[in-house]
């Protein structure tokens, strides 16, 4: 029985230090640029950029397989980084709005299918079968993959409540043009005498 043990823990031993050697020699060295971009990324491998994760986004981006809209979680803002990142020309025709959207389950709507957390990839929508779900929303990435798959249509992606964490400027408003609105200095004279 010892002669056993002992066979088989100096058989670990030595497939443990083959492994351990070949993983030192045949290591794949991931390029810096790759492992930056990835780092941009949302890292949720939602999928929505048609690439199986982020990962692979990534390295499409950094070989020029992609354009830098590819991600729509990530909106404007990733658009724009990943353009000066890569020092390539940014076209925002493709990216619809620069907002971010969480979902939100409309309550008179769930009937607790659980269709909707089970392809959530980043866990945001919590609830049991037959109950009421809820979005957690400082997890949702705004993916869309749950308001496809819902069968009572009652999940919607909404803005996210402005909180210290995302809240931004508002965009200024359109002006008028400053003599526009002003009166000629030599008619509001005429008038006064």
């Amino acid at each position: 029985m010892f002669a056993a043990i002992g066979a088989l823990a100096l058989l670990g031993l030595a497939l443990g230090y083959l492994l351990g050697v070949a993983a030192i020699h045949l290591k794949v060295e991931t390029p810096a640029i790759i492992e930056e971009i990835e780092a941009l990324l949302p890292g949720t491998n939602c999928g929505q950029c048609g690439f199986a994760g982020c990962p692979a986004g990534a390295k499409a981006l950094a070989e020029g397989k992609a354009p830098v809209t590819l991600c729509p979680p990530g909106g404007r803002v990733l658009a724009e980084a990943l353009a000066a990142k890569l020092g390539v020309e940014l076209d925002l025709s493709r990216v619809g709005d620069d907002s971010p959207r969480v979902a939100v389950v409309i309550e008179e709507q769930c009937i607790g299918c659980t269709r909707c957390f089970k392809v959530c990839p980043t866990d945001a929508i919590v609830g049991a079968p037959k109950q009421l779900h809820s979005v957690i929303s400082e997890a949702c990435t705004g993916c869309n993959k749950c308001t496809a798959i819902c069968p009572t249509l009652g999940i919607a992606l909404c803005q996210p409540k402005a909180t210290l964490h995302n809240w931004q400027w508002p965009k200024p408003a359109p002006s008028t043009p400053a003599h526009a609105s002003a009166t000629p200095m030599g008619s509001a004279h005429k008038e006064a005498v």
